[in-house]
């Protein structure tokens, strides 16, 4: 797949079937119309691309900084090149931009900029301007400008019964299960392990805490998850705590992603590693003395290793 970071980077020597949208977590019914997307171009030298934004229009038209995402740019972007899409465009999104009126977003992005043959949308779809041309719009500057357009019905997306509102909704709530059956894949975290307290390994359940650095990526609700990874071409299991570091002493003062792995104990400091989460064990508790902890830990580890033997 090529990633274009830009509209105005695009080699245009492609023409192209496209869809576009923010496409945030790439879930089951986002693929209804990847599927289409890539169908369409099977027999035919169209490129299938996908054009998405970032930031998320709401973070620069609404000022909304505390939306969370369920996917990081880096994250977004390996999810689509494993789907097998051509062409993934970036592209800024700006006040700027958001002010194109439909006719100078269809003629000027799409057509002479993208060279767009085919534009594949879901059926609520909204462009321009304040969002106010539709599908009927749509249709009506393919047959001027010479693309075709095809729509997603709306039983084909309500029949999945999906969106990213709702995952987000299931996550927050610590929901997982609910949450990667919507997502079609492991809900992920990606970050860098940096050093910790080290209290983890004084109690023999050594972590590597991942500190992710996009502050917009949702973080589901603090407890004990079960996890896997993949280091150094091996899968391996763990559990990891979201949260405050709850000890004798109390609550800790940031929050943080703490994991240990069951079957790895390897020096990780500056790694990039990704956690694939699956089953919340438990919520997070204080504990009345390090005995406590201990135990606790120990049943934590016992609970997931019947759960990953399952």
């Amino acid at each position: 797949m090529v990633t274009v970071q830009s509209i105005s980077k695009y080699d245009k020597k492609h023409s192209t079937a496209i869809t576009i949208g923010t496409f945030d977590g790439v879930h089951i019914g986002h693929r209804k119309i990847l599927d289409r997307l890539i169908k369409s171009c099977a027999e035919t030298e169209l490129k299938s691309t996908v054009l998405t934004f970032f930031p998320h229009p709401r973070m620069v038209l609404q000022k909304d900084t505390n939306i969370k995402l369920l996917n990081t740019v880096s994250e977004k972007t390996n999810i689509l090149k494993e789907f097998g899409i051509d062409q993934l465009i970036i592209h800024p999104f700006t006040k700027e931009f958001s002010r194109l009126s439909a006719t100078e977003f269809v003629r000027d992005i799409l057509v002479n900029s993208l060279k767009t043959k085919k534009i594949i949308i879901g059926y609520d779809h909204r462009f321009g301007r304040n969002r106010t041309a539709n599908i009927n719009d749509l249709r009506a500057f393919g047959n001027a400008l010479d693309f075709e357009v095809e729509e997603i019905p709306a039983q084909e997306i309500n029949d999945v019964s999906v969106s990213s509102t709702k995952i987000r909704k299931a996550l927050e709530t610590g929901d997982i299960l609910t949450a990667n059956k919507y997502l079609g894949y492991k809900y992920m975290l990606t970050g860098t392990v940096k050093k910790g307290k080290g209290l983890g390994r004084q109690l023999g359940f050594p972590t590597a805490n991942v500190f992710i650095e996009e502050s917009y990526k949702l973080i589901p609700k603090n407890g004990v998850y079960v996890c896997k990874s993949t280091i150094k071409n091996k899968v391996v299991y763990g559990m990891m705590n979201i949260g405050y570091n709850p000890t004798v002493a109390g609550n800790g003062a940031e929050k943080s992603i703490e994991v240990h792995y069951l079957n790895f104990d390897e020096n990780l400091y500056e790694t990039t590693i990704q956690v694939d989460i699956l089953k919340r064990i438990r919520d997070e508790h204080k504990f009345d003395s390090i005995d406590a902890l201990k135990i606790q830990l120990q049943k934590d580890k016992k609970t997931s290793l019947a759960f990953i033997r399952q």
